[in-house]
């Protein structure tokens, strides 16, 4: 991905959203052309010639302050992810070709497993990297959402599986909310990643694939999602809702854990029985052999 194409298409957009009046732009009689603000009063607002926006959106001006992009970030109205994501897209300019190499492959740590483990049977949990890959799972999370483990790891990714899984749409109550929601985190995760071939492929087959997808990337919304709600419709016990919180790992902040409590009541209630219906078999308890027989005495003599 261009870097220069991506932060001119990413400053285009904000701009268009911005309404003039919610940015004390005194409206001068003249019909606009142009969906929110110009150029021009970008440029006023954030206190740059009109000539030097006009670069920065056209992907030619190089080695653009952080003072400025502040200033652009405060004029636009973004909030702190977007703000993120436009320094994360300027330094793209001018990072050397030398520090830029492929990404390392996500590892979940043996820890980590035990935690999913001990999750396993209160709270459905998911690990994912920084493409929305699965990189772990517990069991509740394999009977709530699907089973992950089963698939090609090609397969193995929230977004596919959101966009290119008919299953998923009758799964989720709100699939066009979670499905935006998941096309936001990519778009930021490009801005950070930009030179992930893996990440590429990724959003070059969505768009190929999902019109949904191509849609909404196109809007260059950016979005981090922390905590929230999600609403499931599950074929085996109905409606499911739940809470999500996700914790980032201090040794790899773009590897997270994101753990779903059921709501108090039925959704509870629900989960607890598609938990016992879905339970793997119990093990046959161990015969124990008497001691007599175990270790026969030797016979008299």
């Amino acid at each position: 991905m261009d870097p220069n194409v991506e932060l001119g298409a990413f400053l285009r957009s904000r701009r268009a959203r911005v309404r003039p009046q919610d940015a004390g732009v005194v409206p001068t009689g003249t019909a606009r052309r142009v969906p929110g603000l110009r150029r021009e009063e970008v440029a006023y607002l954030a206190g740059v010639s009109v000539d030097y926006y006009a670069r920065m959106e056209q992907g030619r001006q190089q080695n653009v302050s952080d003072a400025v992009l502040d200033a652009v970030a405060r004029a636009l109205n973004l909030d702190e992810v977007e703000h993120r994501h436009l320094l994360d897209l300027a330094r793209r300019q001018t990072a050397p070709p030398g520090r830029r190499g492929p990404e390392r492959p996500q590892r979940v740590r043996p820890e980590v497993y035990q935690m999913l483990d001990l999750l396993g049977e209160s709270a459905p949990a998911v690990v994912m990297g920084h493409r929305m890959d699965v990189l772990a799972t517990n069991r509740l999370a394999r009977i709530l959402i699907t089973d992950f483990d089963a698939l090609p790891h090609r397969e193995r990714n929230m977004a596919v599986f959101q966009f290119l899984d008919p299953a998923a749409r009758d799964l989720y109550a709100d699939w066009e909310a979670v499905a935006t929601d998941s096309v936001a985190m990519l778009r930021l995760y490009t801005g950070r990643h930009p030179d992930d071939p893996l990440l590429t492929d990724l959003i070059g087959r969505l768009s190929i694939r999902s019109p949904e997808f191509r849609t909404w990337w196109a809007t260059h919304q950016v979005r981090e999602k922390t905590h929230g709600a999600k609403r499931y419709r599950h074929p085996l016990v109905g409606e499911i809702t739940v809470g999500y919180e996700v914790f980032t790992f201090a040794g790899d902040p773009d590897q997270t854990l994101c753990v779903y409590t059921p709501e108090p009541g039925a959704s509870t209630d629900a989960l607890r029985l598609l938990a016992s219906w879905t339970a793997p078999p119990a093990a046959p308890a161990a015969v124990r052999t008497p001691p007599d027989e175990a270790h026969p005495r030797p016979d008299a003599s």
